[in-house]
């Protein structure tokens, strides 16, 4: 890496579709707060890079904001396997309530069936950032991944990374200097 990166990591705007569901790639975006995505618009940086993950709803946003982004297998979300698509109600009641509590109690090495856990997210968007440019780089991407690249940038234990709150459309920035990160805000409104 020659010379700084500087990541505005945003969190894709709301999945347009009900709650408490493990959305699929294809899941659409709700584009309709103007008003959120005009203020996130005036703080990101004129011509940097912008990378998104191939999921329809970080497509969409990036789009919303103006972005010409470049889709990146390394920063999709975590993959969820069976899970994809089913509401938690429903994982919760076939697998019954001990054992799904038991999975969420190490929700960073476990892996949902046919899926992966958030240490092989961490593992991607690892390699991800070892590809971006110097200089302003927009992510619009989603929660787990923004967990992931903190989890990164300050050596969290994946399940300290998790407990990050990140809301849609709220911007992360931290900076990849030559000899360390920095971190400058985490989901800011």
């Amino acid at each position: 890496m020659d010379g700084d990166t500087h990541l505005w990591l945003i969190r894709h705007a709301p999945v347009d579709g009900p709650r408490g569901v493990i959305h699929a790639p294809d899941a659409p975006a709700d584009l309709g707060d103007a008003a959120a995505f005009a203020a996130l618009q005036a703080r990101l940086p004129a011509d940097s890079v912008a990378v998104c993950s191939p999921a329809r709803r970080t497509r969409e946003t990036a789009a919303r904001l103006g972005l010409t982004a470049t889709e990146d297998d390394a920063f999709r979300e975590q993959d969820f396997g069976n899970w994809t698509g089913r509401r938690h109600s429903e994982i919760e009641q076939e697998l019954g309530a001990a054992a799904y509590r038991a999975f969420w109690n190490s929700p960073g090495t476990n892996r949902p069936p046919g899926g992966e856990s958030f240490v092989d997210q961490i593992a991607r968007a690892r390699t991800g950032l070892a590809r971006l440019p110097a200089g302003d780089v927009v992510l619009v991407v989603h929660s787990g991944t923004i967990r992931a690249i903190l989890a990164i940038a300050l050596d969290l234990a994946p399940e300290h990374a998790l407990r990050f709150v990140i809301d849609p459309l709220s911007l992360t920035r931290i900076d990849r200097l030559e000899s360390a990160w920095r971190v400058v805000v985490v989901n800011g409104r």
